[in-house]
C-alpha cells in the first residue's frame, strides 16, 4: 500500500507538472489533468482514513466543476478558457488539502464555492446592462470606507486582526469585498482626470482606507491596498515619479507600523531570527519550514505528513502543508499556475479598449498576485508574515468568494469586449 501511494504521489506531480505547461501551450488538454490529480487525490485520501465522506465530496466535486465548466460557458460566451482552468485547479487543490486537515472545513468551503459560482453568473448580464460603473468612483469610495468604518468600531478580534464581523455563528470580512470597491474607486477616478489636484485629493482617499485598515491592525490588506493603488496610479498618468515617491512613503509608512504596534515587531523578530523566539512568535514560522524541508522535492505523501502542528494551517499557512505532504516540485508548478493566471489577466488589460475596465481588469489582478506573494512569502519566510490567505486555496469565505468574484468579473469585461470587437469587425 505504501509502494501505491508514493507511486500515486508521482503521478499527481508529474500531471500537474503537465498542467503547468498547457498553461502555456495548449490548454485543451488542462481539464482531463484537473480530473486526474482529483481522482488520484482522493484515492490517497479515503485510503489513508477509510471516510466514506471522502467519496461523497469526490462525487459532489466532479458535479461541481463539470457544471461549472458547461454553464460558464453558456453565460460567458467566448470566455478565457485558461482563467477559467485556473481557477477550478486552484479550488481543487485547495478544497483536497482542507479534506485532508479537516473534512469539515472542506464542505464548508465547497459550499461557499458553489454559492460565489452561482452568483458570478449574473456578473456578465450585470457589466452589459449597467454601463454606468466608471462614473460612480466617490460612490465606491464612500461605501468602502463606511464598510470598513462599521467594521472597526463592531469587529471583533480574530488572529490578531479586529476585522471579522460576527453574526451569530458566521464571521466574515467586509476588507476581502472592499478590495473590489477599492478598485473601481481608483480605476474609476484617476481614468477620467489627471491633473495634480484631482490626484492628490483621490491618493488622499486611497490612503484613509489603508489607515482604517491599519488601525484594524490588518496591515496585509493595507499593503495590497496601498500597492494595488500605486500601480493603477502609475499605469492611468504614465509618471513614474509616483513609483518611487510611492515607495518612498510604504517605507515610512513601515517604519511607522513597526514602532506603534507589538505584534509587527513580533512578526519581524520570527522573520529574522525565528528559532530564537521559537517558544512564542516564532513557533509558527518555525513549524512552517520544518514542514516545508521535511516534504523535500515530491513530498511525504498526502495524508501523510503532520500539518496540524503548523497554526492556522488551514488559512496563512496552507502552503505550507501543501509542500510537506505533495512536495516542492508541486508547489512550484502551483506558483507557475498563478504567475500564468496574473499573465492571463494582463494581457486582458490590455486588450481592453474600455479604459475603466481596462485598469480595473489590471486592478484586480495586482490584487490577486500581489496577495499570493504576501501569502506565500510569508510562510517561506521571505519577508514577514502578513496574515493574508492564499487565494482560491486556503479556508475562508470571504477570500475564496471574493476571489472567484475578482476573476467572474474579469471574465465579464473581457467577454464584453470581444463582443463589442467583434461587432465592429462585422460592421
Amino acid at each position: 500500500m505504501n509502494t501505491i501511494a508514493v507511486l500515486c504521489g508521482y503521478i499527481m506531480v508529474i500531471v500537474f507538472a503537465l498542467y503547468t505547461f498547457f498553461c502555456f501551450y495548449k490548454q485543451k488538454a488542462q481539464r482531463t489533468c484537473i480530473y486526474i490529480i482529483m481522482t488520484i487525490a482522493h484515492i490517497l485520501l479515503y485510503t489513508a482514513s477509510w471516510d466514506f465522506n471522502i467519496i461523497i465530496l469526490y462525487v459532489a466535486q466532479l458535479v461541481v466543476y463539470s457544471l461549472t465548466f458547461f454553464v460558464y460557458n453558456i453565460f460567458y460566451k467566448g470566455l478565457s478558457r485558461l482563467m477559467l482552468n485556473n481557477m477550478v485547479m486552484l479550488i481543487m487543490i485547495g478544497i483536497f488539502m482542507l479534506e485532508r486537515i479537516e473534512i469539515e472545513y472542506a464542505v464548508k468551503q465547497l459550499c461557499i464555492v458553489v454559492l460565489g459560482l452561482g452568483v458570478c453568473l449574473l456578473v456578465p448580464f450585470v457589466i452589459k446592462k449597467f454601463p454606468y460603473f466608471d462614473r460612480l468612483g466617490w460612490q465606491y469610495g464612500i461605501v468602502g470606507m463606511t464598510l470598513l468604518a462599521v467594521t472597526l468600531l463592531f469587529a471583533e478580534e480574530i488572529h490578531g486582526a479586529k476585522n471579522w464581523i460576527v453574526i451569530s455563528n458566521i464571521a466574515f470580512q467586509p476588507s476581502e469585498f472592499v478590495k473590489i470597491l477599492y478598485v473601481f474607486f481608483a480605476a474609476a477616478l484617476l481614468t477620467r482626470k489627471k491633473n495634480f489636484k484631482h490626484i492628490a485629493i483621490v491618493t488622499a482617499v486611497a490612503a484613509a482606507h489603508a489607515v482604517l485598515l491599519i488601525l484594524e491592525k490588518d496591515l496585509g490588506g493595507a499593503l495590497i491596498f496601498f500597492i494595488t493603488y500605486l500601480f493603477i496610479l502609475v499605469s492611468a498618468t504614465g509618471n513614474y515619479l509616483y513609483l518611487l515617491l510611492g515607495g518612498a512613503g510604504g517605507v515610512g509608512a513601515s517604519v511607522v507600523a513597526y514602532h506603534l504596534f507589538s505584534h509587527v515587531r513580533t512578526r519581524v523578530a520570527a522573520w529574522k531570527d525565528p528559532f530564537s523566539i521559537i517558544d512564542t512568535g516564532g513557533y509558527q514560522i518555525t513549524q512552517s519550514m520544518f514542514a516545508i524541508a521535511a516534504g523535500g522535492l515530491f513530498g511525504l505523501g498526502l495524508g501523510r505528513g503532520i500539518p496540524e502542528k503548523i497554526p492556522v494551517v488551514e488559512s496563512d499557512f496552507i502552503f505550507a502543508a501543501i509542500c510537506e505532504e505533495l512536495g516542492g516540485v508541486f508547489a512550484l508548478c502551483m506558483l507557475m499556475v498563478y504567475i500564468s493566471c496574473f499573465i492571463m489577466i494582463v494581457n486582458i488589460s490590455m486588450k481592453i479598449d474600455n479604459v475603466f475596465f481596462k485598469f480595473t481588469a489590471l486592478g484586480l489582478g495586482i490584487v490577486f498576485i500581489f496577495q499570493t506573494f504576501l501569502a506565500v512569502g510569508g510562510v517561506t519566510k521571505f519577508i514577514p508574515s502578513t496574515g493574508v490567505t492564499l487565494p482560491f486555496i486556503s479556508y475562508g469565505g470571504s477570500s475564496i468568494l471574493c476571489t472567484i468574484i475578482i476573476f467572474s468579473i474579469i471574465q465579464g469585461m473581457y467577454v464584453l469586449n470581444k463582443s463589442e470587437v467583434d461587432k465592429n469587425a462585422k460592421t
